[in-house]
């Protein structure tokens, strides 16, 4: 049919019915595993809907296990884009050149963690700015190795204020995974304390899933900076030129009550990768990770 007609009507018609590239390719998402799966995938589904409407893409969040897996899937370009911790966000950063942090939480410049004690230790609240020195010689839980507020600031804090590696300082160290399991195995009983981000707590406690007559807060770390979206810097050749612009406006622009409480953040504002400097500093000095 097309050969009866002029040719630049015929380019025309093929152009109409022939979706462009982009649209044909979703923009796949994920987040790093701190906290139950389940609510992940939840409050994560409900972020892939917000920015397919907002961006005119097909958006899939697809789950991960662990924080590494975050990172690979990064690294591979089987997502571009994460939900990633402070650490995960600088490792990922290093693995794929280009790659830019361009949303952070209202929160997340001045995050903090909280170190948690079950209840049977007897440990009080200790307000100082330095780590209590109570906890020496307790069983004590890190969440995931690679989790910035479950591992890497509290135990540079810890060593800077106990002058010991947590080896030395505790009769017992562990990995949970996440911030959910660190309130579960400290709660129990299993490790007398551990160490979460303060706002997966406060999740937990909006939740119910915290006792406090048997697990409580004893110390708040100093700030830190910590979450942020990180995205690969070949997305504007995959969807279009000023793509990442407009990925970083639309999640500036999540002003949803429910969908920032599932962070839960009280806003988005830009990041750049400058932001996590000190990240990478503390985790080269701790050596996880390549000078």
């Amino acid at each position: 049919m097309l050969r009866h007609l002029p040719l630049a009507l015929a380019v025309l018609l093929v152009t109409l019915v022939t979706p462009p590239l982009a649209a044909a390719q979703p923009l796949v998402f994920t987040a790093i595993p701190d906290e139950d799966e389940t609510r992940l995938q939840e409050r994560f589904q409900a972020v892939a809907d917000y920015l397919a409407e907002a961006l005119d893409v097909e958006v899939r969040f697809i789950p991960v296990t662990s924080y590494a897996a975050s990172v690979t899937a990064f690294r591979n370009n089987q997502v571009q884009l994460a939900w990633f911790g402070g650490f995960t966000g600088v490792q990922a950063r290093q693995l794929v050149p280009g790659s830019r942090a361009i949303a952070q939480g209202v929160e997340d410049p001045e995050y903090r963690s909280y170190v948690i004690a079950n209840r049977a230790t007897g440990l009080e609240p200790h307000d100082g700015d330095s780590a209590p020195e109570a906890l020496r010689g307790l069983t004590f839980s890190f969440g995931s190795q690679s989790s910035t507020s479950g591992r890497l600031m509290p135990e540079y804090f810890l060593r800077q204020d106990l002058g010991a590696s947590p080896d030395e300082l505790f009769e017992r160290v562990g990995f949970s995974g996440n911030h959910s399991r660190t309130i579960a195995v400290v709660q129990s009983g299993a490790y007398q304390a551990g160490v979460v981000s303060y706002k997966a707590w406060e999740n937990e406690v909006a939740s119910g899933s915290v006792d406090d007559e048997r697990v409580r807060v004893i110390w708040e770390t100093p700030p830190y900076p910590d979450y942020q979206w990180t995205v690969r810097g070949d997305v504007d050749e995959r969807f279009g030129e000023g793509f990442t612009d407009r990925l970083q406006q639309a999640l500036l622009d999540m002003n949803d009550p429910e969908l920032l409480a599932s962070f839960p953040r009280s806003g988005f504002v830009p990041a750049e990768n400058d932001d996590y400097r000190e990240i990478l500093e503390v985790a080269q000095s701790l050596g996880l990770l390549d000078e």
